[in-house]
């Protein structure tokens, strides 16, 4: 069985080599041409796998190390009878640790306290869900907004998108759709912008385009907004630099890039194979996964600003601070150099490891910040 897989899924080879043989190849470099003979094909999200990438490949089995698969002509697959699988849910808890590391980061930046701010949840699915249990640990106020899961539902504790305009902050965590009644396109456009609150807080983790960049660059000169953070943006890996300039802290594409989101992807497209050739898997995400680099941190707990705490701590197993900074070096590099430059930050993306992996001991017992780090995933001393 020949596989053709983006390098950039980690482990890629070592996992699926007692499959078949593994060709790593560079995602935008995944052509017609050279998954003629492939079996199987692996990507992430920067591969548009459609009639023309596979009409003349043999191709049985598409797998997607990606929760969102708009890239994926789900429908061609699905006409040719071709297996699928994409990995729902795997970097869910990296996107909520990215969120909470940045509002941690802006809030010290703007000397802004979060505990009573409300924050309002755009998509409640895997990684809102997630992220809801985070924001609370912090005092934080969420409010909730998911029309599809209300529908199934009926559940009140999912609000109007009208609700949440009075929010201090807002958060997107929806797919890209293009149509029907829940259609995310643009769904942050100049009239949503418009009906923010003054100095209103905006994360972006979705999709680039669930934002509109003239709307939202807009409302950033006019003044009205506050922090704007970004790691998605419209046209990736050509991303508008004005844009970049504007924002309070700039990523690219990478919030759910911890170690174990990406291990996780994978698990979950090798599972997915292995049943759908009848071959018994053999493998699981703990065999990817080193000894962390802080497996403990001491810090003290008789402080009269737990959120500096929490945020000091956080910064020591995820310094977001140097993502922003290295994403800023592409208004250095020239027009059309910006997309690779911009592809790369990604591929050679430092190794991130999540919050679970490291216990804090507190010098002095202090149940309410025990509380708070543990809330967002630390583990706790005894």
């Amino acid at each position: 069985m020949k596989i053709v897989a983006d390098k950039n899924i980690p482990h890629v080879t070592e996992c699926f080599s007692t499959i078949g043989e593994v060709e790593p190849v560079p995602g935008r470099q995944i052509t017609p041409e050279l998954i003629k003979n492939a079996d199987v094909l692996l990507v992430r999200s920067v591969t548009k796998v459609n009639e023309a990438l596979l009409s003349d490949s043999k191709v049985k089995f598409v797998g997607t190390a990606t929760i969102g698969f708009e890239h994926i002509d789900t429908q061609y697959l699905a006409d040719k009878n071709m297996g699928f699988a994409s990995a729902p849910g795997s970097n869910a808890n990296s996107v909520a640790e990215y969120v909470v590391a940045a509002l941690l980061s802006v809030a010290k930046k703007h000397r802004i306290t979060l505990a009573g701010k409300s924050i309002g949840i755009i998509g409640v699915g895997n990684v809102g869900s997630r992220l809801e249990k985070k924001l609370r640990a912090l005092q934080m106020k969420p409010v909730l907004n998911d029309p599809p899961l209300y529908r199934q539902t009926g559940d009140k504790k999912y609000r109007p998108l009208g609700e949440l305009f009075d929010c201090d902050f807002i958060t997107l965590h929806t797919p890209l759709t293009f149509k029907g009644i829940d259609k995310t396109y643009h769904l942050a456009g100049e009239s949503f912008f418009n009906s923010l609150k003054k100095e209103f807080g905006f994360i972006n983790t979705s999709r680039g385009a669930v934002a509109d960049t003239t709307a939202l660059q807009q409302v950033i000169d006019s003044g009205k907004s506050g922090p704007v953070i970004l790691d998605v943006w419209e046209n990736e890996p050509d991303i508008d630099v004005q844009l970049l300039k504007s924002v309070d802290l700039a990523t690219p594409h990478i919030a759910g890039y911890s170690l174990e989101g990406k291990i996780n992807g994978m698990i979950m497209m090798y599972r997915a194979l292995c049943k759908y050739f009848l071959i018994e898997p053999d493998k699981q995400a703990g065999d990817f996964l080193p000894k962390p680099d802080k497996p403990e941190i001491t810090i003290a707990g008789d402080t009269a600003d737990e959120q500096q705490t929490i945020q000091k701590t956080v910064e020591q197993i995820y310094p977001i601070s140097r993502d922003d900074s290295n994403t800023r070096e592409i208004e250095t590099v020239p027009p059309q150099q910006r997309p690779e430059f911009f592809d790369n930050l990604r591929k050679n993306y430092p190794v991130r490891r999540e919050f679970q992996n490291t216990t804090v001991k507190l010098k002095n017992p202090n149940n309410t910040l025990a509380k708070k780090l543990e809330g967002i995933g630390f583990r706790i001393a005894e």
